[in-house]
């Protein structure tokens, strides 16, 4: 069994840390690169930065940001937002990530994974999907969870990884910062559908709530960000929960 993997989210606007509730209701919650630095030592697998503006000055601010952490992190650092082109993929390796996950533009031309990972490699080609339960199942959004597709969520995930991706990064626009728990079903099916790895993103609350995603969900890595970036609970604590449960996890430093 691969060790599962315990993922920081810092999703990023002006070139500071924000988080609010279903992508909405922002608030300021520090520096990027000292929130990096922090949860490296204590003990998260990975940082994930997501820049959720998608202007061209915004993302000039990610990759500086991210050029300033990636000098002083020893963890992998995951880049998206705004991520339009091969270049802008090239343009966040070349500033110190080490995968790039790529969201919008993907729905709108899904070569573009194609043409990422034949250049750059599958292992650094994260597909980020956004979903919303409906009736029939669960609907792939866009442009920060505002714009719904056409297309349904298990389905856009594999095909997304017959495009090339190495990873799913998969978010519950629904459970997006209310704390409730990760969407386990939707986790579960799109888990199954694919033989990638896949993250589960939106809804913890507590380190049950993550236990729950791994084990329940079936994800291979959880993302969490609110409940830290507020001090309820730890990266420690959860990860000692983990241990407890029996999933291989990395230890604490």
């Amino acid at each position: 069994m691969l060790t599962r993997r315990l993922i920081v989210c810092l999703d990023m606007k002006g070139g500071r840390v924000v988080k609010g509730v279903q992508f909405e209701g922002l608030r300021d919650v520090g520096d990027p690169v000292e929130l990096a630095r922090r949860y490296e030592a204590e003990g998260a697998d990975e940082i994930t930065f997501l820049d959720i503006s998608a202007s061209a000055e915004e993302r000039q601010t990610l990759w500086d940001v991210v050029q300033r952490t990636a000098e002083r992190l020893f963890i992998p650092l995951t880049v998206g937002g705004g991520v339009r082109t091969v270049d802008d993929v090239g343009r966040a390796l070349r500033a110190g990530a080490d995968k790039v996950s790529i969201n919008s533009a993907a729905v709108t031309s899904p070569e573009l994974l194609t043409a990422c990972a034949e250049r750059f490699g599958a292992q650094c080609v994260v597909a980020s999907i956004d979903a919303r339960r409906e009736a029939d199942g669960w609907r792939v959004y866009t442009r920060g969870g505002r714009t719904p597709t056409e297309l349904e969520a298990v389905a856009w995930a594999r095909e997304c990884v017959k495009r090339g991706a190495g990873e799913i990064l998969l978010t519950s626009i629904d459970r997006d910062g209310a704390r409730s728990g990760y969407e386990l079903e939707l986790t579960r099916a799109v888990a199954e559908a694919v033989d990638v790895p896949v993250i589960a993103s939106g809804g913890a609350g507590n380190a049950e709530h993550v236990r729950a995603a791994l084990t329940e969900g079936r994800a291979d890595a959880a993302l969490v960000a609110g409940i830290l970036h507020d001090g309820l609970t730890t990266v420690g604590a959860i990860k000692t929960l983990l241990h407890g449960s029996g999933l291989r996890i990395r230890s604490v430093a």
